[in-house]
């Protein structure tokens, strides 16, 4: 009779160690599978307003009949505005109160000549709302031709009023400017939680300079070396606050969510922030959801301002200024909590141990867990560090050796971790490094016991000690 494989025990610690490494893919994963995907495909306008020549008798009719003609070619994608010249249709167009402006012009009677439908257009606002708009006024146009039975309809004269600038044809450098100050400055955050000794105060600063200098490079490299954005000044103010409030957010975010900040500050910043920025497609074309997020995002708000400094004259530029310095002070808020939190804890351990109050240093666990001494026998959850060694220490006569000091080293001497035995002679480490270390048991009226142990984080070990009395 054949028997059945035994049940490998180390399962549940092998599942969640992969739950525990991999659970950042799965946010990159599902981030793009469930917002870049549904905030580009089919992107349509969403009543879009559209200036439209009515003459001075106003056309109110006609003005609702043309309505009806671009709700059946484009289901509430535009919301027309009539206006009675074509010179005020440009003035809005160039001031951002209307995507574009159309003149449907007049068809000719028998043996006459008619007047050309004119649009007025600006590429500025994005390329392929650009193109929706014309697609949609020549079928308008064709539409009205066969409601009239005067035949096809004359050819459409489009003018553009803003072309994007040279180079940028599908005017989407604004969308990768946005990502230049996202990832290095969401990295920098990452890379300098593992500078072991900083000081909070080391680390603002760190942060605060290089956020500055990655908005200084950006200027520098696509402002005024590619062109690729205007190479105006104020360019510079916009970046900056970008950046900054990128970083400084993101590293607030870590004493509130610990190993799991990346994960938040991704789904902020690069799953949310980026779809709804309007740098790849219009903030008018995407969904809902994208487009509430498009003014509170950081992302969207410096497109808004990269776009109004280099085609609109600086004009709008009130609300992408309040909502980033607004983000900066928040990030300022967070970290400034953070500080408070630990500061009050460092004097609530003082008070209890009668010692001074000792100055609060970076913990760089978030991204690589460092050796720490754990509880023992303590419910461990999601995200939570697991012991990989445990043990108990004993004296000569089996009874448990409470408070007994148990202190980790490398095989050098370097000091990792010191912790004291519970009620039970339990001890429990966790974060240290796979390898060979030097484990080390003291208590007064005892002889000290030292051992050589190999520490395996996919499978823990178990080290028991037994001190000898004098």
């Amino acid at each position: 009779m054949l028997k059945s494989a035994p049940r490998d025990p180390d399962v549940p610690g092998t599942a969640r160690t992969l739950a525990e490494c991999l659970w950042l893919p799965a946010v990159f994963l599902i981030g793009v599978l469930c917002s870049y995907i549904p905030a580009f495909f089919h992107a349509r306008p969403h009543r879009v307003s559209l200036d439209v020549v009515t003459g001075a008798s106003g056309g109110g009719a006609r003005l609702g009949a043309l309505q009806r003609l671009f709700d059946t070619v484009s289901p509430g994608g535009f919301r027309l505005h009539g206006v009675r010249t074509l010179a005020q249709g440009r003035y809005d167009v160039l001031h951002q109160h209307a995507v574009a402006a159309y003149a449907p012009g007049a068809s000719g009677g028998a043996g006459v000549s008619g007047t050309a439908p004119q649009l007025l257009t600006a590429r500025a606002d994005g390329s392929s709302l650009e193109s929706v708009v014309q697609n949609t006024v020549r079928a308008v146009g064709q539409l009205t031709a066969q409601h009239a039975h005067t035949g096809s309809a004359l050819p459409l004269k489009v003018r553009e009023l803003l072309p994007t600038l040279p180079g940028d044809a599908a005017g989407t450098c604004a969308l990768y400017i946005v990502l230049a100050c996202t990832l290095p400055c969401y990295f920098m955050v990452v890379s300098m939680l593992r500078a072991v000794g900083f000081s909070r105060t080391k680390h603002v600063l760190t942060y605060v300079f290089g956020a500055f200098a990655i908005a200084l490079l950006c200027y520098l490299i696509a402002g005024l070396g590619m062109h690729a954005i205007s190479d105006n000044p104020l360019v510079l103010v916009y970046l900056t606050l970008m950046a900054e409030a990128v970083t400084l957010t993101s590293y607030g975010l870590v004493w509130i969510f610990g190993r799991f900040f990346p994960g938040v500050a991704v789904a902020v910043f690069m799953m949310l922030g980026m779809p709804s920025s309007g740098g790849a497609v219009p903030a008018s074309m995407l969904p809902a959801f994208f487009r509430w997020l498009h003014p509170v995002l950081p992302g969207g708000n410096l497109v808004d301002a990269l776009h109004s400094i280099a085609y609109f004259g600086r004009e709008g530029l009130t609300r992408p200024t309040l909502v980033l310095v607004a983000w900066v002070v928040f990030g300022v808020l967070l970290v400034a909590a953070g500080a408070w939190r630990d500061r009050a804890r460092l004097n609530r351990v003082a008070a209890e141990s009668d010692a001074p109050p000792a100055s609060a240093v970076e913990d760089p666990t978030v991204e690589v867990p460092a050796p720490a001494a754990l509880a023992p026998h303590a419910r461990h959850h999601f995200g939570d560090q697991v012991p990989v060694l445990t043990g108990r220490l004993t004296d000569d006569q089996g009874a448990p050796a409470v408070g007994a000091l148990v202190t980790v080293t490398t095989p050098h001497g370097r000091r990792l971790v010191r912790t004291r035995t519970d009620a039970s002679g339990e001890y429990a480490f966790g974060g240290l490094p796979d390898g060979p270390v030097i484990v080390l048991g003291t208590a007064p009226s005892h002889h000290p016991a030292v051992t050589r142990e190999i520490v395996r984080g996919a499978r823990p070990s178990r080290l028991d000690l037994r001190l000898a009395r004098w």
